[in-house]
Parts: C-alpha cells; sequence; structure tokens
C-alpha cells in the first residue's frame, strides 16, 4: 500500500456526458479548438475508457482484469493492453488530451509506452 505522500494524483478537466445514449468526452470549457484538428479521437476514447476501468478496479469493484473483461465484453488481452493508457506520465495525458496534440505513435503503440520513463514516454509521443 502507498502513503499519501507516495501517491501521485492526476486531474484532467473532461466532462462525460451521453449523447445519443453512448458517453462523449466533452473537452474543458476553456478549451479552443486548433485549426487542424489532427487528434485522432480513438486515442480520446481509449484514455478515457482506460481510466473509468482503473476507476473502477480501485474501487474494488473488480479485483481482476478478466473479471472486468467479462462484464465489459471485451477480450481480457484487449482489456489489459487498453488499462495500460491509464498510467501514461502527465505531461502525455496532458498534452493529448487538453492541448489535442498529435501523437507520433498508434493507439496500438501508445498502449506499450507506459512502462517506459515519463521523459522518454514524451520524447516518443510527440517527437
Amino acid at each position: 500500500m502507498t502513503k499519501p505522500d507516495d501517491t501521485i494524483r492526476i486531474l484532467i478537466p473532461l466532462k462525460v456526458r451521453k449523447k445519443n445514449g453512448r458517453p462523449k468526452i466533452l473537452p474543458p470549457a476553456d478549451y479552443q479548438p486548433s485549426e487542424d484538428q489532427t487528434q485522432d479521437p480513438h486515442i480520446l476514447r481509449a484514455i478515457g475508457r482506460a481510466w473509468g476501468w482503473r476507476r473502477r478496479m480501485d474501487a474494488g469493484e473488480f479485483s481482476t482484469i478478466q473479471e472486468l473483461a467479462e462484464a465489459v465484453g471485451l477480450a481480457e488481452r484487449h482489456v489489459s493492453r487498453q488499462l495500460r493508457l491509464a498510467y501514461l506520465a502527465p505531461e502525455v495525458l496532458k498534452r493529448l488530451t487538453c492541448g489535442r496534440e498529435a501523437s507520433m505513435v498508434s493507439l496500438y503503440d501508445l498502449c506499450f509506452l507506459a512502462g517506459e520513463s515519463w521523459p522518454e514516454q514524451v520524447e516518443r509521443v510527440f517527437d
């Protein structure tokens, strides 16, 4: 168990609203869209889903990834891979979600970067 001093808290100012019965991630109120909408919406959706899954697991709703995968109706391998997005560096998350910067790697490759150091993640995702 981590001590409160060892915990890192990341706050991403997003809102989740339902549109046509499906959840939709909305940017902060002060967000100004860039001229070149180059951000992949699949990456934003996957990050939001990963954080939702992480919260559910942290709350004790599921004790294993297998239980989570069965509950959401997806393959355990897919859930395990995408869950890694919730552990990306804060700078990467901020630039992808709030700054809407384009990633230089695919969603699939982004899932595997969570194991890298934070500075290396930023370098590989945006440079």
